[in-house]
């Protein structure tokens, strides 16, 4: 298989964490966002920001690694989270919106 495939993990403004995967993470973040999935976990507890996530290859690895971070304490999912996103700024903020190109300075 040779799909993209996306293990992703969303908080709420109170970090209330939730983990999933997808072949398509822009659709999927941007249900969450819209409220796509009501009575949800995520839908109940306004879980919508997404503050990490990975990239794979093969959908059976980006499964096996989901699996294994909601095996993990809350600790060690904040660290996972911190270590490349300190500031919890939502990844997908900027989703949509032009991209400016800048001159280098030289």
């Amino acid at each position: 298989m040779d799909d993209v495939a996306f293990v992703y993990i969303l908080s709420s403004s109170f970090k209330h964490l939730y983990i999933g995967v997808t072949s398509e993470l822009e659709i999927r973040v941007k249900g969450h966002k819209s409220g796509r999935y009501p009575g949800s976990f995520t839908d109940r507890y306004r879980i919508d920001q997404l503050v990490y996530f990975e990239r794979y290859g093969d959908i059976r690895l980006a499964i096996a690694r989901e699996k294994q971070l909601k095996r993990w304490s809350r600790i060690k999912k904040i660290r996972l989270i911190v270590s490349l996103n300190p500031d919890w700024r939502d990844l997908s903020e900027d989703w949509g919106k032009p991209v400016v190109y800048k001159e280098p300075h030289g």
